[in-house]
C-alpha cells in the first residue's frame, strides 16, 4: 500500500564532509568547503583531490555543485595566515564553511585530527579524503576554487608562476622569490618568504 504524504519517512540525516587545500604553499589563500551530498544524486568518481587531474577535478566539482545539497567555500588570505599561524587559518576557514551551510547538518565530518569549534557536532576522519565521499567531494571543491584563486594572482604577479606551482615551494617558485622578493599574495611568515626579506 502506497504511503500517504502524512506517512512519508524522512529522508537520510544530512551529513557534511569538510576539506582544505593550501596548507603548504608559500603564497595565496588557504580554502576550506564544505559540501551535503544528495544521496539522490551521486557523483560518480569521487576521490581524493590530489589523485585527479586538473580536467577532472574541475568537471567533477561542475557536478558536486550542480547536485550537493549544499557546497560552501571559505577563503583566508596571507595576511590572516600571517597574524593567526596556518592552522588556526586553516580552523578558521573551515568554520566558516560549515556556518554557511544550509540546510545544517546534523554531523560534520573533518579530514584530519584537527577540527574547528562549532556547535554542530564534528567527527575528525584520518584519510577522509580518500575514504568519505563527502569530504572527497569537499577536496575537489577547495581545491578547484583556490587553483582558480591562483591563476588570478598569476595575473597580477606572472613572474612567479603560480599559474604552474600554485604556490607551492618548488624549484622555480624559490628562484623566483630570491630573483623578485616577496609579493603581497606570499606568506610573510612562511621561512623560505621571510628569509627572502631578511635578505633582501
Amino acid at each position: 500500500m502506497p504511503e500517504r504524504p502524512s506517512e512519508a519517512r524522512p529522508g537520510p540525516p544530512l551529513i557534511a564532509g569538510v576539506d582544505e587545500a593550501g596548507r603548504g604553499p608559500l603564497a595565496g589563500p588557504v580554502v576550506a568547503a564544505a559540501v551535503i551530498l544528495d544521496p539522490r544524486r551521486p557523483v560518480p568518481g569521487l576521490a581524493d583531490s590530489k589523485t585527479l587531474s586538473a580536467t577532472r577535478r574541475t568537471t567533477l566539482a561542475g557536478q558536486i555543485r550542480e547536485r550537493a545539497i549544499a557546497v560552501t567555500v571559505a577563503v583566508v588570505g596571507p595576511s590572516v595566515i600571517d597574524r593567526i599561524n596556518i592552522l588556526q587559518a586553516t580552523l578558521q576557514a573551515m568554520r566558516e564553511a560549515i556556518e554557511q551551510l544550509a540546510p545544517e547538518p546534523l554531523l560534520v565530518r573533518v579530514d584530519g585530527n584537527r577540527a574547528p569549534v562549532v556547535r554542530i557536532p564534528v567527527q575528525t576522519v584520518i584519510g577522509g579524503d580518500r575514504s568519505d565521499r563527502a569530504i572527497a567531494a569537499a577536496s575537489i571543491i577547495a581545491k578547484t576554487h583556490r587553483d582558480g584563486l591562483m591563476l588570478e594572482l598569476h595575473a597580477q604577479f606572472p613572474d612567479y608562476g603560480f599559474d604552474r606551482h600554485k604556490g607551492y615551494p618548488t624549484a622555480a617558485h624559490l628562484e623566483a622569490l630570491q630573483r623578485f622578493g616577496p609579493t603581497p599574495a606570499h606568506r610573510q611568515s612562511f621561512r623560505p618568504v621571510l628569509q627572502c626579506r631578511l635578505f633582501d
